[in-house]
């Protein structure tokens, strides 16, 4: 709490300080209002935590492109509750009129935001929630996204699978969107090139108790087995799946929240366990090791995908006040000057689709001595399909 007060004295500072060489109207115009909704307490809060940090320490970074422009922060914590989204949402947009919104981590609140924003007088920014819904079938000009869809870090592996040679797969994953669509993707590409799900396993959210399906899946002896788990379900999978003898028989695979944040919990058991994801801590490139020095500096502890994601917004918000000068007043101008921005991200470059996802690169990271390696690019720039979304 003690850093976020810090920053955003710095920011206010930082943006005064900006003031005297900006144009007139800048100086004398209302703050840029930015709403955040975010879990700050529950499940999440860790991960919503990660995310406003990373939004702060960008535009604190951005300040003197702010063209004088102060930064107000509303902050709101959304408990990762799907059915508290739209009241918080409305509060944002109608009491505050915050310029933008933040949020959120769940997609089920993504959805209940989506419905009191979509096409309305402020900009969306999801920094994390994966639900393809929101930059397919809902899409709108005013929703961003800085972080991915559940498309994105599956869809290659079906290609990874089968340049290994895996030709009988079992696909695992509780069952909620999240994890279908991260299913669906996976068997889209494994599939088209020939390859052939035995079994596919959908277990009851949030259960953890996987031990039997675990012996099925060793009775159909795969070539290899693709899941998404998160969180503290990943952990319980990872080390149920070595403790019933799979781990050395059968290669594990999936999307990278399976070991996103969960290598220390997992132990030896991750070790080998192979997963795409549009982030690696050790990622090779100036802009991911400064961000990484600067962010455990200010917050003592170090960086996440969630804090890159957050960061990402911030830089786009910064990017987009800068082309224009820090007059935001015409929304249209706002949303053409973000579609335009190309990031330089710690995750890499991006730009962003007709959609408004990231364009962005995934990469194959396998656990080796406890941490996420980048072994491969299995897909540069890759784009979503956008299914559905009529921009």
């Amino acid at each position: 709490m003690e850093n976020n007060k810090k920053l955003s004295h710095l920011l206010i500072a930082g943006a005064l300080t900006g003031a005297l060489s900006a144009p007139t109207f800048a100086a004398t115009e209302e703050p840029i209002k930015v709403g955040i909704m975010l879990p700050f307490s529950g499940i999440y809060a860790a991960l919503g935590d990660a995310g406003r940090n990373g939004l702060k320490m960008a535009l604190e970074e951005k300040a003197a492109e702010l063209h004088g422009r102060k930064i107000e922060f509303i902050e709101m914590d959304t408990e990762a509750r799907p059915e508290r989204a739209p009241e918080i949402a409305s509060s944002l947009l109608d009491q505050h009129n915050a310029d933008f919104i933040i949020g959120p981590v769940h997609s089920g609140v993504a959805m209940g935001m989506i419905k009191v924003l979509r096409n309305k007088d402020t900009v969306m920014i999801i920094p994390n929630a994966g639900a393809g819904a929101a930059t397919g079938p809902l899409c709108a000009p005013n929703i961003f996204r800085t972080s991915f869809s559940s498309w994105q870090p599956s869809y290659p592996m079906g290609k990874v699978a089968l340049d290994n040679g895996y030709k009988r797969v079992v696909t695992m994953s509780w069952n909620y969107g999240m994890g279908r669509e991260s299913l669906d993707a996976f068997e889209e590409s494994y599939t088209a090139g020939g390859g052939e799900i035995v079994k596919k396993i959908l277990v009851p959210f949030p259960k953890t108790e996987f031990q039997s399906y675990l012996s099925e899946i060793g009775s159909i002896n795969p070539d290899a087995v693709f899941v998404f788990f998160a969180g503290g379900g990943a952990v319980k999978f990872v080390k149920d799946y070595d403790a019933l003898g799979l781990k050395g028989k059968i290669p594990l695979l999936g999307s990278g929240f399976l070991t996103e944040g969960t290598l220390e919990a997992q132990g030896p058991s991750a070790e080998g366990v192979r997963t795409a994801l549009h982030y690696a801590d050790a990622l090779d490139n100036e802009v991911n090791a400064k961000f990484r020095q600067s962010y455990q500096q200010m917050f003592e502890k170090p960086a996440d995908i969630y804090a890159v994601q957050g960061y990402d917004a911030g830089l786009l918000i910064a990017s987009a006040v800068d082309k224009l000068g820090g007059d935001i007043a015409d929304q249209a101008a706002l949303i053409k000057a973000m579609e335009e921005t190309k990031l330089f991200s710690p995750r890499g470059e991006i730009t962003f689709s007709k959609a408004h996802n990231p364009i962005q690169n995934i990469y194959l990271r396998q656990v080796i001595d406890g941490e996420n390696k980048v072994i491969d690019v299995p897909s540069a720039a890759l784009e979503d399909p956008a299914r559905g979304c009529k921009l």
